[in-house]
């Protein structure tokens, strides 16, 4: 059931991609939600995304506290 959320996480923040503002609050409430180990999986995600989408690049702020 724990994978759903991430697998969850990882397509709401591939359809909202297109939009910083979007992906920002969507990555930051995917961070309240997911755990430790996921939020390490969600990185290299994000990173991948990112290469894609370089605008992205200003989101990874919430990933490096």
């Amino acid at each position: 059931m724990a994978r759903a959320m991430f697998d969850y996480t990882k397509a709401v923040l591939a359809k909202v991609s297109f939009d910083v503002n979007l992906f920002c609050k969507e990555l930051q409430k995917a961070l309240k939600r997911l755990l430790p180990y996921e939020i390490e999986e969600l990185k290299v995600y994000v990173d991948s995304l990112i290469q894609q989408n370089p605008k992205l690049n200003q989101c990874l702020i919430y990933l490096n506290p």
